[in-house]
């Protein structure tokens, strides 16, 4: 090109293709998983787990998105396909993908066959790169530092990886890496000997689930590992040993990830809610004075999709009887705390709080309504849940058991959807 901006070298924007895996049974997050797939849980008062993922997709400037589903997905495809709309106009979507049975009357054995199986929407696409990222975290990430290293590398296939102390390595897929980052061994979940960052001692690299491939070479590998009868057909036990042994494997650093809007004392968050425990802790990390995971941070914002409702509304100020009340705590709009206290807590949409009653260190799904004098410690209740007045729920543990509820080994209360309590005398 001649003339005046002719010593101008424009890079072109690279054809991204994002996938998010969000099939998963999510059994340890039992019973909350009971009538919905782990990605549809609901998370921080307004939100569903899958939302971060989508969020970080979308704040990245990556529009082309595709989330396959398989297990108990009706609720998650519906909040997909009613809130997540790009504009089509230029090419930006976000589609849910069922399973297909492409490749025989069979459901997907693993991570990697779902993506063997749908392999068609990547062909259809012929994108240049291939995000494959997890459904079921929490954290805020800029892909595009990501897809930069990667290119920049030269690699083959990047994985995301977060630094933690040597002492959690038991908890996660380690990998090793040399000085330059490449991949060169992977542990499960090591019990001793957890592989150390190369002039890092005391830390260990997890594998956070979320991979960045080249296309050609991640269909070579979904190719063999079809044809493995051994295979567990998943990317962090099958692809990543196949791979990094003989390809351009590289590992990105997620601590050196920097979100705009973000603190330093945010960086690095990131949450694997496989579990109760886990679930319960991430949310009550939002209702510190300064969380490490800040909902409010308006260059990065976490997008949802929620009915219209009004405000959240406290009633009754009668000093020494009943007050309206909420400390320490996140309120969903639509939320009525009539007299009640609440402490601690996160209330998602439509929760009603009656009077003299009390909730603290709890999560407290949609349309829930806790009774006068209702008592609610250290639990979890998911939507529409009617409890009776003067029930208690996390004050007499063995009580809660023979009611059928789950307690977890730290003592958090789950109450499934819908449970009926029996009505308390009063």
């Amino acid at each position: 090109m001649e003339g005046e901006y002719s010593h101008l070298h424009i890079r072109p924007q690279p054809r991204v293709l994002a996938i998010v895996l969000a099939g998963g049974e999510g059994t340890r997050l039992a019973p909350l998983s009971a009538h919905r797939a782990k990605p549809a849980v609901p998370f921080g008062g307004s939100y569903r787990i899958i939302d971060f993922v989508l969020s970080n997709f979308v704040n990245s400037g990556l529009h082309r998105i595709k989330v396959l589903t398989q297990y108990k997905s009706d609720s998650l495809v519906n909040h997909i396909s009613r809130g997540w709309r790009l504009s089509t106009m230029l090419d930006h979507y976000v589609e849910p993908v069922p399973a297909q049975q492409r490749l025989g009357k069979r459901w997907f054995l693993g991570s990697a066959d779902a993506l063997h199986q749908s392999f068609n929407v990547i062909t259809d696409e012929n994108p240049e790169y291939v995000c494959v990222f997890g459904g079921d975290h929490v954290y805020r990430m800029d892909v595009r530092q990501m897809l930069s290293f990667h290119i920049e590398c030269g690699a083959d296939l990047t994985v995301a990886a977060l630094p933690v102390p040597v002492e959690e390595a038991y908890a996660f897929g380690i990998i090793e890496v040399d000085e330059h980052w490449r991949m060169v061994g992977f542990q499960e979940k090591p019990k001793e000997n957890p592989a150390e960052i190369p002039g890092r001692p005391g830390w260990v690299l997890a594998s956070m689930g979320n991979y960045i491939f080249n296309p050609d070479v991640l269909h070579e590998t979904l190719e063999r590992d079809s044809q493995d009868e051994d295979s567990s057909h998943d990317f962090g036990k099958n692809i990543l040993p196949m791979l990094y042994p003989e390809g351009r494997t590289f590992v990105y650093d997620f601590n050196e990830n920097r979100v705009p809007g973000s603190e330093e004392h945010e960086r690095g968050y990131w949450r694997d809610v496989g579990t109760i425990s886990t679930l319960f802790e991430a949310n009550m990390d939002l209702i510190s004075v300064s969380p490490v995971l800040n909902l409010y941070n308006r260059r990065w914002t976490i997008h949802t999709w929620l009915r219209p409702r009004p405000a959240a509304k406290f009633v009754f100020a009668d000093e020494g009887k009943r007050m309206g009340v909420a400390t320490d705590s996140l309120v969903s709009g639509g939320c009525i705390v009539s007299g009640g206290r609440v402490h601690r807590s996160v209330l998602s949409p439509d929760v009603r709080i009656n009077s003299y009653s009390n909730v603290e260190d709890s999560v407290i799904m949609s349309r829930v309504q806790v009774g006068r004098y209702a008592k609610v410690r250290r639990a979890i209740i998911d939507k529409e849940v009617v409890l009776p007045p003067h029930t208690t729920v996390g004050y007499d543990l063995d009580l809660d058991r023979e009611r059928g509820l789950t307690v977890t080994e730290d003592n958090i209360v789950v109450v499934p959807k819908g449970f009926t309590f029996p009505t308390a005398a009063a």
